[in-house]
């Protein structure tokens, strides 16, 4: 561990870091009151013999050390994290009600959530770099100002063609939210808290999450669709004046930086996410030709390759890929990748088993779906704690185990189960959930250099958003193939109307992703405990 030296009256003493340290004041002769008050700039209680009051003295450490939270800045990164969960799901709901209203059809929607989609992840780590080298709270204010002035936007598009566009730009503002949202929470606490932090990150966004369909449907049934997104403008706004209240509060001022900006490694990396996002997306496979297809790929593989060669050769590259030789980051990000794939490709399946096989109510699926959301809100905050205590690799590998669980359910599905089996699979897949992020983000953003938060931040919402992207395109292809198994029928188009070969092509889809699992659980027990 790195030791600053600070001089009083003539003598040296390292400086510690961690607050528990430095507000526990213990009595070794290396950590002496008089060094660790000076640090905190705490003055020193004496008595009327020029003894120092120990008590006193462990109060005021304890108290400057606490006000060193800078809980506007956490507030201001949880209503950013809210603001895109609950945003996520109101603009959801609502589709169906757009496209009877702008005279569309599912296609024309299709394309609008698409937009976003693509925005937000291209867009996602050129933020994140960029908050770096300008500023993250910079960004996170323009963030909120663009989401606020795009969702105005969409609420006024009279056609379909302009709420896509509206939607583009929308996604551009939550790319600058989401890029920028963890690392700003981790650096609004202390160190020994950045695990806490990321569990009410996780809470914050799942809590948004639950509340976005509820909000949605209340616009739609009692005002207009246009309405859910006129609400999230004022949030927006709102979310503005507190990023700029705090960037005054704390003076903050521009990055100076000399170096230049990459713009072809940043456009090359906005076709690298976003052709990957294209030609992933159940959506674009339904839209575009098989053919097309194929080209986009050809074009991914070359931007690909061309990004690669250039980061490699630039003076100053947009992306330091020496960055991925970390250890704890890089096994991390695998990690993520996996464990986001394995729940969206639960979350995909499963509806159809529920409702075409077990004939279970559309109304009783809703509310064994809203379990994963309430078990992520209570145990993300347990999580961090435990990160806090134990470091993000006891806690992130135990989450994955619960994911290698839920998996094995999943190979246990058969046409007559009781509801209570599928049931526990979605119970403990969302276990994962709330266990594996809050610790998973911490081992990626907090015990990053400050000066790389912003593209660890970013990194880890564009690869939750691939992972879940990947994870869907994985399904299908693994149930079409098992299908086709079993059943002898060569059929690109899945049905439940053989329950038999449907249920044993998930039985073995599940069963694969275990093996995915496996490699994510090694990967999160391998990645290492504390910063190097």
């Amino acid at each position: 561990m790195a030791q600053a030296i600070f001089r009083r009256k003539g003598r040296k003493f390292p400086a510690i870091r961690g607050w528990q340290q430095l507000a526990g004041i213990d009595d070794s002769p290396t950590y002496p009151f008089e060094c660790v008050c000076h640090f905190l700039r705490v003055r020193l209680p004496r008595n009327a013999f020029g003894a120092i009051n120990r008590e006193i003295c462990r109060e005021r450490v304890t108290s400057r050390v606490e006000s060193r939270i800078n809980y506007l800045l956490l507030a201001t990164a949880l209503l950013g994290t809210f603001f895109s969960g609950t945003a996520t799901r109101i603009v959801a709901i609502s589709m169906p009600t757009v496209a009877q209203s702008l005279g569309t059809d599912l296609l024309g929607v299709s394309w609008a959530l698409l937009s976003y989609q693509l925005s937000n992840i291209g867009f996602s780590v050129i933020f994140g770099r960029i908050s770096d080298l300008w500023g993250r709270e910079k960004m996170f204010a323009l963030g909120f100002l663009v989401f606020a002035v795009s969702s105005l936007l969409c609420g006024f598009s009279q056609t379909v063609l302009q709420l896509i566009l509206s939607r583009f730009v929308q996604g551009v503002g939550g790319a600058m939210l989401q890029s920028s949202s963890r690392a700003l929470a981790s650096e609004s606490v202390t160190e020994d808290l950045a695990g806490r932090a990321q569990g009410y990150m996780t809470t914050a966004h799942h809590v948004g999450f639950i509340l976005g369909p509820s909000i949605g449907g209340v616009m739609i049934d009692y005002f207009s669709w246009r309405w859910s997104f006129f609400l999230l403008a004022p949030v927006g706004f709102g979310g503005t004046f507190l990023a700029l209240a705090n960037m005054k509060r704390r003076q903050t001022s521009a990055r100076n930086h000399a170096m230049d900006i990459d713009y072809l490694g940043a456009a090359l990396l906005f076709a690298v996410t976003t052709l990957l996002v294209f030609i992933l997306d159940r959506r674009t496979q339904q839209i575009i030709s098989g053919s097309t297809q194929v080209f986009l790929a050809v074009v991914f593989f070359a931007a690909l390759a061309g990004f690669l060669v250039h980061e490699a050769r630039a003076q100053s590259p947009f992306v330091n890929l020496e960055l991925f030789k970390i250890r704890r980051f890089s096994f991390s990000v695998v990690s993520l990748l996996v464990i986001a794939a394995c729940y969206s490709l639960t979350g995909f399946l499963m509806p159809f088993y529920l409702q075409d096989v077990l004939h279970m109510s559309p109304t009783k699926i809703g509310i064994l779906f809203m379990a994963p959301s309430i078990l992520t809100v209570a145990l993300a905050p347990l999580s961090g704690y435990l990160t806090d205590r134990l470091g993000p690799r006891v806690p992130a590998s135990f989450g994955v185990l619960f994911m290698i669980v839920s998996l094995g359910v999943g190979g246990l599905l058969r046409t007559d189960s009781h509801w209570m089996l599928p049931a526990l699979l979605i119970i403990v897949g969302a276990i994962t959930n709330g266990i594996f992020n809050p610790a998973n983000s911490t081992a990626m953003i907090s015990m990053m250099p400050k000066e790389h938060r912003g593209f660890a931040s970013a990194v880890n919402h564009v690869t939750f958003g691939l992972g879940n992207v990947f994870g869907v395109a994985l399904g299908g292809l693994c149930m079409s193939l098992a299908f086709e198994h079993y059943t002898g029928v060569k059929s690109t188009t899945l049905t439940t109307a053989n329950p038999l070969g449907f249920v044993a092509a998930l039985n073995t889809t599940f069963l694969a992703a275990i093996v995915l699992s496996v490699v994510a659980f090694f990967a999160s027990a391998q990645r290492g405990g504390q910063p190097r």
